[in-house]
């Protein structure tokens, strides 16, 4: 394992975070907030309780989700797509590093910032409404889970973007309205029936569900499904970063 290589561009990406921290950390916080004020103020008042859990507090989870979901994801195809984008990534290529080795450094990155970003996003939750975490090891769990799922997938979408425009297709065309359609500001089953089973197809249910499972001891489907699905996804990523880096798609041409 070359640590030193891995370090590098480890330490490079946390770099640009602090370079741009307006845009990386502060301007993802003042959205949430104003989730939480409009919400709050306006469905709060209408809906007050879901499962037994105030309104204010049950979408606290979903939107700390939405949050780790998008961030991760393009931090990670920002990441790889910018050394495409100058040539530095042949230098990579080149370089005494192996493909892990390479992924670690650039997955790691992007995964350490959603986690202090959705970590800092819970603070501020805490000033707006009261929280409670039953299972603390759980929640933690899942959210370094999600952020690594998602930085591979994130690490994917940049090598396949031959364009700033498609960096950010993915993230507001499929993610962010899964995420809204994943259960982010309601219970699934609040739902008819048919539009419950056709949220299952929906995979981004299984994380806020798991999600909220560890906060407040209640979900959507079980814990055990919620945490095979995020797996799943996490084994197909790794499958699809190792695929690219055996047949060189787009890193070589």
């Amino acid at each position: 394992m070359n640590f030193q290589a891995v370090r590098a561009i480890y330490l490079f990406e946390m770099a640009r975070t602090w370079r741009t921290v307006m845009q990386s950390v502060i301007s993802p916080v003042i959205s949430t907030s104003l989730y939480f004020v409009v919400f709050g103020a306006a469905i709060g008042s209408r809906i007050t309780e879901i499962d037994g859990i105030s309104y204010g507090a049950f979408i606290v989870p979903g939107l700390i989700m939405l949050s780790l979901l998008t961030q991760s994801l393009t931090n990670a195809a920002f990441g790889i797509y910018f050394p495409k984008f100058v040539g530095t990534i042949y230098e990579i290529l080149s370089a005494p590093i192996s493909a892990f080795e390479i992924v670690l450094g650039y997955v790691g990155a992007a995964a350490t910032k959603s986690v202090m970003l959705g970590l800092i996003i819970l603070a501020t939750a805490a000033l707006f409404v009261d929280l409670r975490i039953e299972h603390p090891i759980w929640m933690l769990a899942f959210l370094v889970l999600t952020a690594i799922t998602f930085s591979l997938f994130g690490f994917i979408i940049g090598i396949w973007a031959d364009g700033f425009e498609k960096l950010q297709l993915v993230p507001l065309l499929i993610v962010t309205p899964l995420a809204f359609l994943g259960g982010s500001f309601y219970s699934i089953k609040m739902l008819p029936v048919f539009w419950q089973e056709v949220s299952l197809f929906n995979p981004v249910v299984y994380l806020i569900s798991g999600f909220r499972w560890a906060f407040y001891g209640t979900s959507d489907v079980s814990i055990g499904v919620s945490l095979a699905m995020t797996l799943v996804f996490l084994v197909l990523s790794l499958a699809v970063i190792a695929w690219i880096f055996r047949t060189g798609y787009r890193l070589k041409s």
